[in-house]
């Protein structure tokens, strides 16, 4: 690197020679020349704490706002921060450098503080504009969904032909389960600029989420005409390695909101929509393909292409697709059968229009009563039911006639004291670590319906398996899981299982659709549990993609 030091020589005006160095630190930030704007204003810096003469507080902490804008364009978050909290100390009234700092601190993921930060810049100016617009973005990070729709609102008043603004209040509305409000908005947005594809993918999912498949599937393909790929950049200056995330828009997927948050690698996330071709030179600097099409009933197509363009890419993937296609929850209850200490549930699968007469059903049933059905591609606890006889039965058929549906044989797995444990674990590469721990006194466990946050002994149980799980599940029940991991063959997924009475581990749902995150107010002793699996899901992408 070619650093201009010339600037930088003794001068009997030391003031003089400050001011040089900002004017050639802002020529070279002006031309992009990040790190020679760094070493310039460093220089300065430099001079100016040599210099035994008493500079004016007002150039120094110009000079550190001007370091820290530099650092901020470089990525160098931690180092912004410092530069903008020394601008401060000597000049508390610059507006810019309070934003400046929360947009630091927002980066590197300090939401709260930079909501702070925030709002000091706005107590010197209200009218702040870029302080009012990051502030909204901070309260959407921070699920304070209500008080950024408020704000935007207020901000596309004054700016009506801002598209930006129009995108963000539509996510607003969105989180708030306004999904008119946020079509509105997306679609403002969409008419002051009609390029933009990423309004174009949130009509898509608004649209599928009301059931509107025609029109998902209409905005989602109009989206990846505009621009296939949406890209995401490394929170760091330089990123590790770059990898592309295979996406299916109408099917399930890895949920990696939380996964790929503040990653240290460039992401490139492509939807996978029928009838578009990919070209696949756009990747070839691509060191790993991650395929996020998890539902193998949802996406039986989506998985096809996804195979078809990771076999021509031909780099190391994550989750293969072909792999995929075995995670039905009937091909899954015949991939684990005859494991030893491991009670997988007999699964039925019943495709859409099967005669569903009470004679019909009778005949086609392989176990006894109580059934557990639910539809095809759905997960957690809607439409799942017990089910005690035939009448009920041709109910819940006759409610999904539309659909495959699996009829599963129920296990009791009760515990002794009369409640029901559900635990789930993340397989991440040759790792099984723990996640959560669900009771309730209801077969249909799911944690964030429990009243686990009510009982104290619950949340100590929970924290206990998190920390030793190994002296709830004994050597035979990590046997089985072991076992598990190798049959399915996949890189990173989950189970949800219990314990029967005898000790066995029985089987509920294994994929790789299952959520991880960091939402866990009542319950913050998950969170170092939560970061030890992103911990490895960073460290397994890093060594595939580096080999």
């Amino acid at each position: 690197m070619n650093l201009n030091t010339s600037a930088a020589t003794t001068s009997p005006d030391t003031e003089t020679q400050l001011i040089r160095q900002m004017q050639l630190g802002e020529q070279h930030y002006s031309k992009g020349q990040i790190d020679q704007a760094i070493f310039a204003y460093q220089c300065g810096l430099d001079a100016g704490t040599a210099s035994s003469i008493e500079i004016a507080s007002d150039l120094l902490a110009d000079l550190h706002a001007k370091l820290g804008v530099a650092y901020l364009a470089d990525r160098r978050f931690g180092a912004a921060t410092e530069a903008y909290k020394s601008a401060l100390r000597l000049k508390p009234t610059l507006i810019g450098c309070w934003c400046n700092l929360g947009n630091a601190q927002l980066e590197i993921g300090n939401v709260s503080s930079a909501i702070e930060i925030y709002l000091e810049a706005l107590k010197l100016n209200p009218a702040h504009w870029a302080s009012r617009v990051n502030l909204a973005e901070a309260l959407m990070r921070a699920k304070q969904y209500l008080m950024a729709k408020t704000l935007l609102l207020e901000c596309v008043r004054e700016r009506p032909q801002d598209g930006k603004l129009r995108h963000q209040l539509g996510k607003a509305c969105f989180e708030l389960n306004e999904d008119k409000e946020a079509l509105q908005h997306f679609q403002a947005a969409l008419t002051i600029d009609p390029g933009d594809s990423e309004s174009l993918y949130w009509i898509g999912g608004i649209r599928q989420r009301m059931d509107d498949i025609d029109g998902a599937q209409a905005a989602y393909a109009q989206a990846a005409t505009i621009h296939p790929l949406i890209q995401r950049k490394a929170s760091s200056s330089s990123a590790d390695f770059r990898l592309l995330a295979l996406y299916a828009p109408l099917a399930g997927n890895v949920p990696v909101e939380y996964l790929f948050k503040n990653a240290t690698y460039d992401i490139d996330i492509l939807p996978l929509i029928e009838g578009h071709e990919v070209d696949v030179t756009a990747f070839e600097g691509v060191q790993l393909v991650v395929n996020l099409v998890s539902d193998a009933d949802q996406a039986d197509a989506i998985l096809s292409l996804a195979t078809n363009l990771v076999e021509r890419l031909n780099k190391p993937v994550i989750n293969h697709p072909k792999e995929i296609r075995h995670t039905t929850r009937d091909a899954i209850a015949r991939l684990l059968t005859g494991i030893p200490n491991c009670c997988v549930p007999k699964i039925l699968r019943l495709k859409a229009g099967t005669e569903n007469s009470a004679d019909a059903l009778a005949a086609l049933l392989p176990f006894s009563w109580p059934v557990l059905a639910r539809p095809a591609g759905t997960h957690g606890g809607d439409d799942f039911e017990k089910i005690a006889s035939l009448p009920e039965l041709t109910d819940f058929m006759a409610k999904h006639s539309d659909s495959d549906n699996y009829l599963i044989e129920y296990i009791d797995y009760v515990s002794t004291d009369g409640f029901f444990r559900k635990y789930r674990f993340i397989f991440v590469g040759d790792d099984i670590l723990p996640y959560h721990l669900a009771i309730g006194d209801n077969w249909k466990v799911h944690h964030d319906s429990t009243d686990m946050s009510d009982h104290s002994w619950m949340q100590q149980e929970e924290a206990d398996f998190l920390a030793s799980p190994e002296t709830t599940f004994s050597a035979d029940n990590y046997r089985v899981l072991r076992t598990i991991r190798q049959r399915v063959g996949l890189d990173y997924f989950g189970i949800d299982c219990g314990l029967d009475r005898d000790g066995n581990v029985v089987v509920f749902e294994v994929n790789a659709s299952m959520l991880v995150h960091a939402d866990n107010a009542g319950f913050s002793y998950k969170n170092p549990f939560v970061e030890t699996i992103k911990l490895g899901f960073d460290t397994m992408l890093r060594q595939r993609a580096l080999g």
